[in-house]
């Protein structure tokens, strides 16, 4: 005797519920993001600004060389520091002289310099906020940029920035450092570049060449924080 309909369609309907459910598992929970995973932040390498202005940006921090202090204090340059907590912790004198006589700020490049990409998402944490936490403590002033070292990151890296109080990562428009024997010529600068220097030994003469470059464009140094949005 045939089956009735009733109890094929119930018979069939339980098959693909069986079927469902292992994929739903794997799938994991649908619904809106966790509340506790920030927004990633966003990734700039350009400033999209109308206003006749150019963003200089010094990286590490190792070498405290008083004439690139000099340069940066006299001409009142804005530049966004990007140093490593290591490279002030014998001589943080250099950077509070900058910070209490100008306009230059500190901001986020992790703290020993890794390959952000390298590690988990503990790993970068630990990296960023720990980096906030050193330049909170020893400037009283939190970084709000971040600069992944070797400008390297990913997904986690962008979560992670978020989350350690930055609103931006900042790469860059043109490394203009000297490295070695070669300096790099210095391009026909545009209004929202963004300028990557080091603090090497060759610093005073790199942000010389830099600033004549922005004069010579009609561009003035500009506070890199305040043209990125929160």
């Amino acid at each position: 005797m045939p089956r009735p309909r009733t109890a094929r369609v119930a018979s069939v309907a339980r098959a693909a519920f069986a079927l469902l459910v292992p994929l739903l598992v794997l799938a994991g929970p649908v619904g809106p993001a966790r509340a506790d995973w920030p927004e990633p932040v966003p990734v700039v390498t350009h400033v999209q600004t109308d206003k006749p202005v150019v963003f200089i940006t010094i990286d590490d921090g190792w070498n405290h060389d008083p004439a690139a202090q000099r340069l940066l204090l006299e001409r009142q340059v804005p530049a966004s520091l990007f140093v490593l907590p290591g490279a002030y912790s014998y001589d943080a004198g250099y950077f509070h002289t900058l910070l209490d006589h100008g306009p230059s700020r500190i901001e986020n490049h992790t703290v020993d310099h890794p390959d952000l990409t390298t590690l988990d998402a503990a790993g970068q944490r630990a990296q960023l906020c720990g980096a906030r936490d050193a330049h909170l403590a020893q400037f009283g002033d939190g970084p709000r940029l971040a600069r992944p070292p070797y400008g390297a990151y990913d997904g986690t890296t962008r979560t992670t920035a978020r989350a350690c109080g930055s609103k931006a990562l900042v790469t860059w428009t043109y490394d203009l450092t000297t490295w070695g024997q070669w300096t790099p010529p210095v391009p026909q600068l545009k209004s929202g570049d963004i300028v990557l220097l080091h603090f090497n030994d060759t610093v005073a003469a790199d942000l010389t060449r830099v600033l004549a470059a922005a004069d010579a464009a009609g561009l003035k140094p500009a506070p890199l924080r305040d043209y990125i949005a929160e």
